[in-house]
């Protein structure tokens, strides 16, 4: 087994059980892409055993801080058999969703969705693209699923000196053959696992879609806009809140197709959904020219801020959506506003919208702070999981 020696003093986050090893905390020791090393302290103290990556910043990504464990075939399936239990406690209302959340269940850089009947999983980072058909097995061992498509295309990859790769990995049959269609809160939402975002869906706004559709009804809000709409998951919880109109902007027109398809798939009125194709900016900007005025706006942008780094740009970002949707609010109308941003925090993004707020001259009451939805664990010593916020605001 090999052995990597961090530097003096760099022991720090492993003894407090934060999974990653970055290069600079390294002192000497190397090894295959993937492989299992033993991660000791600078006097040779046991730390954690964890998979080696050599193209990547985090050169180290931990397994396990038990020495007495063994990184095996068994390992993988005992991971994946909890995470999926875990799930199963849960109870949740909906065939889609998140049945390993990287880090927070042990596996680092290994997401896998269910929907339906179809797992999705994305391999992002060279310990598991090293046991990658071992952690197919458990994943239908685990599950009693047949189908498992790999959906090993993001950003991450290029970090770690992973190409992409997509497509069935087990079961599937035609290539294409990559439809599907899920069940959430009695609604019904189609979805392409292989050109969809993420794995095909945002799963981590499944109760936040409940809770507007929830919201719409307790405030009566009949015109609703959803930017960033994606293919309108919050379009059709305010129509199922009873919204008379909702309009939907996104830039991608397939997505926006999908919209129209759940509104018929949900039998409400199709005269009631209005989508609009392009940037989402621009289209705030002329309604507040237009003198436009809506009872509810959500707002669910991409990521703008991957990384820390990146943060600074991205709160310029967050901060013009919002100063131009506040004013867009009708007395006591509500704002679901979120950043789905690992590299801005709950704190920095309160600051954003309220500083959004005192631009636009509008002021309003928090009425809930909103997270990802629990499937999407998130542990206390890994707080980057806990990526996606949002608040609940109601203009006074």
């Amino acid at each position: 087994m090999k052995s990597i020696r961090l530097r003096p003093g760099r022991e720090r986050s492993l003894l407090h059980r934060h999974p990653w090893v970055f290069d600079g905390a390294v002192d000497k020791g190397r090894a295959d892409a993937g492989e299992t090393v033993r991660v000791e302290s600078a006097d040779g103290r046991f730390l954690a055993w964890g998979a080696f990556s050599p193209a990547s910043r985090i050169r180290v990504r931990a397994w396990s801080f038990d020495e007495a464990e063994r990184i095996d075939h068994a390992f993988f399936a005992r991971r994946i058999q909890a995470a999926v239990a875990a799930r199963q406690a849960l109870a949740i209302d909906s065939d889609g969703l998140r049945l390993v959340h990287a880090e927070a269940d042990g596996l680092p850089a290994l997401v896998v969705d269910r929907y339906g009947d179809t797992l999705v999983a994305q391999f992002g980072a060279a310990g598991v693209e090293r046991w990658r058909e071992t952690i197919a097995d458990a994943l239908l061992q685990a599950t009693g699923c047949t189908r498992l498509y790999e959906r090993s295309d993001a950003a991450v990859r290029q970090m770690e000196g992973l190409e992409e790769r997509c497509g069935w990995l087990r079961g599937g049959g035609e290539p294409d053959d990559t439809g599907v269609t899920i069940r959430e809160h009695g609604w019904r939402l189609t979805l392409d696992v292989a050109r969809g975002h993420k794995t095909g869906y945002y799963l981590d706004q499944r109760d936040n879609r409940a809770r507007f559709a929830a919201l719409v009804r307790q405030f009566g809000a009949q015109r609703v806009l959803n930017c960033f709409s994606y293919t309108g998951g919050f379009s059709i919880a305010a129509l199922a809140g009873g919204a008379r109109e909702v309009t939907s902007v996104d830039s991608s027109g397939p997505a926006l197709a999908h919209v129209g398809e759940h509104v018929r798939l949900n039998g409400f009125d199709a005269a009631a959904s209005r989508t609009v194709e392009g940037d989402a900016n621009r289209f705030l900007r002329d309604a507040l020219a237009a003198g436009e005025r809506f009872d509810a706006i959500v707002l669910d942008p991409p990521k703008f801020a991957p990384t820390a780094a990146s943060a600074d740009r991205a709160a310029r970002a967050y901060k013009d959506i919002n100063r131009l949707a506040l004013p867009l609010l009708a007395p006591g109308g509500l704002l679901l506003t979120f950043s789905c941003s690992g590299g801005i925090a709950p704190d920095l993004f309160h600051k954003i919208v309220a500083g959004a707020a005192m631009d636009a001259g509008v002021d309003a009451d928090i009425l809930q702070r909103l997270h990802a939805a629990p499937d999407h664990a998130a542990t206390l010593f890994f707080p980057e999981g806990d990526y996606l916020k949002g608040l609940v605001l109601r203009r006074r």
